[in-house]
């Protein structure tokens, strides 16, 4: 997280708002918090420059429980509901609507070309319910540039790690979704926008805290929320606001951050690797091996020890991961990058 909303996290901590007590100790039915909540909400539309057709709800359980709300709402006992399968979260999601027992239908996958790619073909199916992706794969290193224009249901789509990191397009989008904890906040909160024609179709009697409309209705105020997960997040957004001045200019120090590290990598000669095709390649997520593969746990080691930490590849995968998150500045990305070097010319 960005050290300034941290700074700002620790001074408010015995004090928010004059209050006299933290946020974490504040009823969520006082008017401080309910104001704190709503201001969330409209800097994410603001930030996004969403309409009065999308809602934003507060939700809990991570994208782990998306996974089943989505089909259960919107696709039902046998409902037909398409998935573009790009590796680990999207797959999880695909089995999930198996077991809420919807009929959901591969329209793509790169699963036989080891996710190292994000498909541009598709078999969607006539009508279905809705047509499901995940944005940016963490694992694989894979992000889609693009999303598809001609899909026969509306978008639902998992932002999670790419959340605020870039100008989105909702314009197909009936629903999106986004765990926090990425770029945008602490564990715990889940920021689910939703388009209310599209909320509209959803299914009635469903457990109440499995039910956008609930959430709707309430005001993400049906139970407790978590709080200062909210409060973390809306000085976030503020300095992506303020500080950083919008979205567009957040990706285009993203892209400035995955631009310098892939082009280092490019040009090793194979002594590292990138794992994703290129036209695939996250900004967010950039995953690589070491040519000798003998050599990748001395590289993690000796990185943790210039203070380099968090490199290690998802253990599903292994090999070597750099999360190039929102709050990491670029002068980290040339920090690894000599320690890259270094590496190479003691080790090449």
């Amino acid at each position: 997280m960005p050290l300034s909303v941290l700074e700002r996290v620790a001074a408010e901590t015995l004090d928010w708002g004059g209050t006299g007590m933290s946020v974490m100790e504040i009823s969520h039915r006082s008017k401080e918090v309910a104001a704190m909540c709503s201001e969330t909400q409209e800097l994410i539309k603001s930030l996004l420059g969403l309409g009065e057709e999308w809602e934003v709800l507060f939700c809990q359980g991570g994208a782990s429980l998306q996974f089943a709300m989505l089909p259960l709402n919107f696709a039902g006992p046998g409902g037909v509901c398409d998935y573009v399968d790009t590796g680990v979260w999207s797959t999880k999601a695909f089995q999930e609507a198996q077991i809420c027992g919807a009929a959901p239908h591969m329209a793509a996958s790169s699963e036989s070309d080891d996710f190292t790619h994000i498909p541009d073909k598709f078999d969607f199916s006539p009508k279905p319910k809705y047509v499901y992706l995940c944005t940016n794969n963490t694992v694989r290193g894979t992000r889609w540039a693009t999303f598809p224009q001609d899909a026969p249901g509306p978008l639902v789509g998992d932002f999670s790690s790419e959340f605020m990191a870039r100008k989105h397009d909702l314009s197909k989008f009936g629903l999106a979704f986004a765990g926090a904890q990425k770029n945008v906040g602490p564990a715990g909160l889940t920021i689910v926008l939703i388009r209310k024609a599209f909320a509209e179709t959803a299914r009635k009697g469903l457990p109440r805290m499995l039910d956008y409309r609930v959430y709707l209705e309430h005001g993400s105020m049906y139970n407790t929320p978590p709080v200062q997960a909210i409060y973390v997040s809306n000085l976030i957004f503020k300095w992506l606001r303020d500080e950083i001045g919008g979205l567009a200019k957040m990706e285009e120090l993203n892209e400035a951050k995955a631009k310098l590290l892939y082009g280092y990598i490019d040009q090793t000669g194979g002594f590292y690797r990138g794992t994703a095709q290129v036209g695939s390649r996250s900004p967010m997520n950039v995953t690589f091996r070491l040519a000798k593969g003998e050599l990748e746990k001395p590289f993690l080691e000796e990185a943790k020890k210039e203070g380099l930490s968090g490199l290690g590849g998802h253990r599903s995968v292994g090999g070597v991961r750099a999360s190039l998150y929102n709050a990491l500045d670029i002068q980290a990305v040339e920090t690894l990058i000599s320690y890259m070097s270094a590496f190479m010319a003691k080790n090449g």
